[in-house]
């Protein structure tokens, strides 16, 4: 089996090169042979990106999330046109709405957003989002606004009618470590009323630590098994070919080659 860690927050794992190879090397013993590498400023992109970028199996996006919404960098828009051409660099984001903790104000922020999603637009990559009670916001620009390559709500903490009223467009819902905990009703029901070729698993390192984990301090990559099986169980379905298929969905979504 392999699994594909569709968001990791590599860089906040360890910031030491040496431990973030470390990191890596056990994901791919647990069956992680690819990872998205996720950074919240570009400041951050650029020290994660350096130390990663020729390790195998490790995938890069490229954004300004809300929380630097205040802060995004020096003429920020060209920068991230210069990294996305950079090798292994495969998405925008992440990038989104967050209203929980009112970074900035909501126009900036909207903003922010769709300034992004026209970048992905325009270089024809899909798009990674942010979500924290914004919901109705998000959908309402992704109606307008969402790239042909397609978005993924990723950590998705919305709920089933959401999730229906998305699968018109080109979006794949992304779940993290919180699907295996007893109460994310909201989670559940929605992986068991969508189509399973819209699923994504991701681990959101080091945030969302699955049940299985929770004496640790810290997600990893090599985590996101644990979240395989859950779900495997939840959905009755073999862990082997589960996992084939949310491969498959993880290579469609980023636009890669399955081999």
């Amino acid at each position: 089996m392999k699994f594909f860690d569709t968001h990791a927050h590599i860089g906040l794992i360890y910031d030491d090169p040496v431990e973030q190879l470390r990191v890596i090397q056990q994901a791919k013993l647990a069956g992680v042979t690819r990872i998205i590498s996720i950074n919240n400023s570009l400041l951050d992109f650029e020290k994660t990106y350096n130390n990663l970028k020729i390790v195998s199996g490790v995938y890069h996006a490229v954004g300004v999330a809300p929380s630097e919404v205040t802060n995004p960098g020096s003429n920020w828009i060209n920068t991230i046109e210069k990294n996305l051409t950079l090798p292994n660099v495969i998405a925008v984001g992440e990038t989104g709405l967050d209203y929980y903790k009112q970074f900035g104000d909501k126009r900036s922020q909207i903003e922010l957003f769709i300034t992004q999603l026209e970048i992905a637009q325009k270089h024809n990559l899909p798009v990674i989002i942010h979500n924290r009670d914004a919901g109705k916001d998000i959908y309402d620009v992704l109606s307008e606004r969402i790239p042909d390559a397609g978005a993924i709500l990723h950590c998705y903490s919305e709920d089933a009618d959401y999730a229906q009223k998305c699968l018109d467009k080109k979006i794949w819902f992304s779940f993290a470590g919180n699907l295996t905990y007893r109460n994310a009703r909201n989670l559940h029901e929605t992986v068991l009323n969508i189509p399973l070729d819209r699923i994504l698993l991701e681990t959101e390192s080091p945030f969302m630590i699955p049940a299985e984990f929770r004496d640790k301090k810290r997600t990893k990559p090599a985590y996101l098994p644990s979240t395989a099986r859950f779900l495997a169980e939840m959905l009755d379905k073999n862990i082997e070919e589960l996992s084939a298929q949310l491969w498959k969905n993880s290579c469609k979504a980023f636009n890669l080659p399955e081999e």
